[in-house]
């Protein structure tokens, strides 16, 4: 791996606020995950890799796999940082965004380790309703999702579609929350970022999805103290998870939706 940009030799050109990368310099093909990490470990799996920035806790490496431009990024944890990361990203160039990521589940029939493809997020994050009102949906691409569900299948993982909800919070505290409600209405899991993508991409132009990692119940349910964070189930789910996402995110065209 080539670490090609530092900010001291990036000063002559103009950079994206706050993520700290030059304009028009990432694949129009973008993985975005929480956990700066989690996108190097990912980015392990490309060929030609270099690192086109480190700020904060967003790093972001270009790369190929199987042949096709691709970029991963990281846009750390929460719809409000993270939706910065994503502008900025389109900003960049990507007509196509993936969100990799863990969530907590809400559904008795779901598993510890299996995997979720998002058709839509519940926006409960209270970051994007100041962007557009709440009566705009937080949903999937159709084609992105599509092609998350065909490489899910043809891994073989353990894998559910339907609906996430996307929150504001983590640890559960003094004001109750939605989601009991939301679990007697079927949604399937819980995390932090995917209904600001869904809804920025929408807005935007870009094409956009989700395949999440469900490493336990939902905090709500079992408390924090109780909670086993990183089995091994979940190390095999997230091997699964970044092959998935890689194959879907390469499957899909990169034409603007409009």
């Amino acid at each position: 791996m080539t670490e090609v940009t530092e900010k001291n030799n990036m000063s002559k050109e103009k950079l994206i606020p706050i993520i700290d990368i030059p304009y028009n310099s990432i694949a129009p093909r973008v993985i975005v995950t929480g956990d700066p990490y989690r996108a190097e470990k990912i980015s392990e799996l490309l060929e030609d890799v270099t690192v086109l920035g480190k700020t904060r806790e967003y790093w972001f490496f270009n790369g190929t796999y199987k042949g096709v431009p691709v970029t991963i990024a990281s846009n750390g944890c929460g719809a409000a940082g993270a939706l910065l990361c994503f502008e900025g990203l389109i900003l960049a160039g990507a007509k196509v965004m993936l969100r990799v990521g863990t969530g907590g589940y809400l559904q008795d029939y779901v598993k510890q380790g299996d995997l979720i493809v998002a058709t839509a997020a519940c926006r409960e994050e209270a970051v994007m309703e100041q962007v557009i009102p709440l009566s705009y949906p937080a949903v999937a691409d159709m084609e992105v999702t599509q092609n998350l569900i065909c490489a899910a299948k043809e891994s073989g993982a353990d894998y559910h579609v339907g609906l996430i909800a996307t929150g504001g919070i983590f640890y559960p505290e003094y004001l109750p929350t939605n989601i009991p409600i939301l679990k007697r209405a079927g949604v399937i899991g819980y995390e932090n970022e995917a209904s600001a993508l869904f809804t920025i991409c929408s807005l935007k132009g870009v094409k956009s999805g989700a395949i999440m990692a469900m490493d336990g119940p939902c905090f709500e349910f079992v408390g924090a103290d109780d909670f086993d964070h990183y089995p091994e189930a979940i190390e095999r789910a997230k091997e699964k998870q970044f092959e998935i996402a890689l194959n879907a995110l390469i499957a899909t065209k990169t034409e603007a939706k409009r």
